[in-house]
């Protein structure tokens, strides 16, 4: 690590702590040459690998843009977004690896986002699945309505005005 005050290519570490619940590493380091000291912070940086092969830093402001769009219309506010834009970002990292393929930040924003707002998931679903025919979306319903009906099998009730009543 370069030195910030002399430019000294080389730099010694004195101490290293984990930060911001282990997602950086702040670390104290000293110059040899001018015996300055200085701290530095080291982030893993993740990156998402395109269909096309291309890959670019993991941007959370594009998972919110998406399913932002998917709820349009929906009483979803920002703070909902954020969240969820932070459950997919710490489902990604939880992985382990440094760099994940696109179809799977699709994979994560559909599982909380299918709790957030059931109308939003099949708006994003049918386009991240690539709906061709009202099957698909009847489907997707179904697929929705039996899990609606295993949570609801301990109360023994279905939650009114959901696609359960469709």
């Amino acid at each position: 690590m370069r030195c910030p005050f002399c430019h000294n290519a080389d730099s010694r570490v004195i101490d290293s702590r984990e930060a911001d619940e282990g997602a950086t590493t702040r670390r104290r380091r000293s110059c040899p040459k001018c015996g300055r000291r200085f701290t530095t912070v080291e982030e893993a940086v993740l990156a998402v690998v395109k269909r096309s092969g291309v890959s670019e830093p993991f941007n959370r402001s594009k998972v919110v843009a998406g399913v932002r769009r998917a709820c349009q219309g929906r009483p979803v506010d920002e703070d909902q977004l954020q969240k969820l834009a932070q459950q997919v970002e710490d489902a990604i990292r939880a992985t382990g690896a440094a760099e994940v393929p696109s179809n799977e930040v699709g994979l994560a924003i559909l599982r909380p986002l299918r709790e957030l707002d059931e109308v939003a998931y099949l708006r994003f679903a049918s386009v991240y699945r690539s709906f061709t025919s009202v099957a698909d979306f009847e489907k997707e319903i179904a697929e929705l309505k039996a899990r609606q009906s295993q949570a609801a099998e301990p109360s023994g009730s279905v939650p009114s005005g959901s696609l359960a009543d469709a």
